[in-house]
């Protein structure tokens, strides 16, 4: 086994990668950039070496510089995670050249797998089944469209070097082919240096099945089982699961025979990923293979009981495989969430600042993987993904319910994130049973939100949770100073109930309350609804709240201020007033907040770096046309004009960051 590797990564997979070898006594070795100075993953590593300035280009693409340190330092290997230089067969080639050992792939086989339309020859090759439309690249707009009608409608174009949805483009029918493959070539040459691109048919309502394998030096090749990974948003992975609910055992098998097949027919080594799309008519067709680390693999390691970064030492220091096929097996079911530094409600756009409260869900079968604490910097140059929450149950069904209370119980401030949309995503009905497809959020949301109401009860379980921190909070001092009471003589009170109005929105919930004698128990009304309520002992400075509803514990986080709460449950965002009866008379007298009148100006909707300035001033302009383009967390974000008019001033020039809010225009 290596003395010492070199992570030429950041964030969550660093540390992941950190924690294997602590565990197996190996030294690590981090980067960082400019940015991330004082970052976990720095922290966390035996030795850390600063390889450049915040930008990726300058810092973490730096392959010379990279390898140099590993060097330097005395270093036996170096593992590249997942990202930036991981399937850049360019760097592997110059580590396998140094006295350093690739945890990965041979170079070769990540050139082959990177380049897609070679990937689909080999599949073929293989014997594997492809997607309907040419291995080849398209020659131009005749082509297209010929190869088009020949497969059949929808069909999507996708770059040859590409991957993480850029470049990608679904067409619905021919109107629309000849103007959008010339997007395409201009995307994929400046995402990627390549401007090829090829056509394949569009299935909309398929899923998205992944098979891991692990192949050694010696031949050897095994296949654990397979992550569903469906759920998407902009082709970006949201929520993953393994097994998927759409296999069987056989079918399992099956598939997983045909994925290490390919994977042996390329002569593979180290961990792999064989994506997979299944049709609505239940065939699956070969999408493309991944030559690192996923991102998901904390769900495969859950319901195998195995560390494939350890596998990935082993393989790579050349060991081969403690394990034959039949030896694994899988138990239970595990579901990931991803959570990003980002605003669904917003088109998720990212979202950037200063992480100023951070708690994490702890428990049983839960594991959290995360890159950040309370006063982490979160920058415009890296990805979103801030941390993965993953939770094991021994059915489909327990696994989710524990990954929803886990996420109940993650707690960030500072910035946007994605934690209540993902939330809502798994209690989603058709999510609960097991219907799934690429679609699914473009299908039951819209602009962040759900489209279908929240049930009645989860209302209610906000309402009550609300009512009772109100309450608690103004009765302190009442029950501060109760043991100071004389209450020799006194008659026996009268059980006390307690009445609040919850508005939430344009409802107003009745709230009867009623305190047991046991301690800390209580009866509750919602209306006409009565609920048996447990609370803890409040604790009024926390944000999170655990109460039990007939014995059943639900997790909340509460901010508030005087009256107003802001609560977050079970993927559900409300903001609740509490009145008495007596203050509730006067609501409707309250004056309302005046509308703000904007000045004639564009603004930044995020932070960024501006990348292109399409217009000058004088320019006439149209509504929805792209004015400039924003690169924040490598998503580049057209802004376009809100409305016909003329461009009195620019404001905003190339390679000038900003702010959200920033001034990026003016017009006439």
């Amino acid at each position: 086994m290596f003395n010492r590797i070199l992570i030429a990564n950041r964030g969550e997979i660093a540390l992941r990668i950190i924690r294997s070898c602590k565990r197996l006594g190996i030294g690590t070795v981090a980067i960082y950039s400019e940015a991330d100075a004082r970052s976990l993953h720095v922290r966390e590593a035996d030795d850390a070496v600063y390889v450049g300035s915040a930008p990726s280009q300058e810092s973490y693409l730096m392959k010379e510089k990279i390898i140099e340190a590993a060097l330097k330092l005395d270093c036996d290997a170096l593992h590249p995670g997942y990202g930036f230089l991981s399937e850049n067969h360019r760097f592997a080639e110059l580590v396998e050249q140094s006295p350093l050992v690739f945890i990965g792939p041979k170079a070769a086989s990540i050139a082959a797998m990177g380049d897609k339309i070679e990937s689909k020859q080999l599949a073929l090759k293989a014997g594997v089944p492809v997607l309907p439309g040419p291995a080849e690249p398209l020659v131009g707009s005749a082509e297209a469209i010929s190869v088009a009608e020949e497969i059949g409608f929808p069909v999507i174009l996708k770059p040859a070097a590409g991957g993480g949805g850029k470049g990608m483009r679904i067409v619905l029918d021919k109107r629309e082919l000849e103007s959008v493959i010339t997007n395409c070539r201009e995307e994929a040459q400046k995402a990627f240096g390549d401007s090829r691109i090829f056509v394949e048919r569009y299935f909309p309502h398929s899923r998205h099945i992944e098979i891991q394998i692990m192949a050694d030096q010696f031949g050897n090749i095994v296949h654990l089982g397979e992550r569903e990974c469906s759920i998407q948003r902009r082709h970006q992975k949201v929520v993953e699961e393994s097994p998927s609910p759409a296999f069987d055992e056989e079918t399992r098998q099956k598939r997983g025979e045909l994925a290490c097949r390919f994977a042996g027919e390329i002569g593979y080594v180290n961990a792999g990923t064989v994506e997979f799309l299944l049709d609505p008519d239940g065939c699956i067709h070969f999408l493309e293979m991944n030559t690192r680390l996923q991102v998901e693999h904390p769900v495969t390691e859950m319901v195998f009981s195995l560390d494939l970064v350890e596998l990935q030492l082993m393989v790579a220091a050349g060991n081969a495989l403690p394990f034959a096929q039949e030896d694994v097996t899988m138990d239970g079911w595990a579901v990931e969430a991803r959570i990003c530094a980002e605003d669904p409600c917003r088109d998720f756009l990212p979202s950037t600042g200063m992480i100023t409260r951070y708690a994490e869900p702890r428990g049983k079968n839960v594991r959290v993987d995360s890159g950040v604490a309370a006063g982490s910097a979160v920058s415009i140059h890296y990805d979103s993904l801030l941390a993965k929450v993953i939770a094991w149950g021994e059915t489909r069904e327990k696994a989710v319910r524990t990954l929803v209370q886990a996420l109940n119980r993650y707690h960030i401030e500072g910035v946007s994130t994605n934690l209540s949309f993902v939330n809502a995503v798994l209690n989603q009905k058709p999510f609960i049973e097991g219907h799934l497809s690429t679609r699914f959020i473009l299908d039951h949301f819209d602009q962040g939100m759900t489209k279908t109401p929240p049930p009645l009860e989860a209302s209610h379980h906000m309402a009550v949770a609300a009512a009772l921190v109100y309450h608690n909070r103004n009765n302190l001092v009442r029950q501060s100073v109760e043991p100071m009471v004389a209450k020799v003589g006194q008659p026996q009170q009268k059980k006390k109930v307690s009445r609040y109005i919850i508005k939430d929105g344009d409802h107003a919930f009745q709230l009867r309350m009623l305190r047991e004698p046991r301690l800390n128990a209580w009866t509750i009304s919602v209306d006409d609804r009565e609920y048996k309520v447990v609370t803890p002992d409040f604790e009024f400075y926390r944000r999170r709240l655990l109460l039990k509803f007939s014995g059943r514990r639900q997790y909340f986080l509460i901010r508030y201020q005087d009256n107003v709460f802001r609560i977050s449950y079970s993927g559900i965002d409300r903001t609740l007033e509490v009145y008495t009866p007596k203050e509730w008379r006067f609501v409707s007298y309250m004056p309302q907040p005046k509308a703000v009148t904007k000045q004639n100006a564009l603004e930044a909707p995020m932070p960024g770096l501006v990348v292109h300035v399409h217009v000058q001033a004088g320019d006439r302009v149209y509504k929805g046309q792209d004015l400039l383009v924003i690169e924040c967390m490598k998503i580049q974000t057209g802004v376009s004009s809100p409305c016909d008019g003329e461009v009195a001033s620019v404001l905003a020039r190339e390679g000038q960051a900003i702010e959200a809010g920033d001034p990026l225009l003016t017009f006439q």
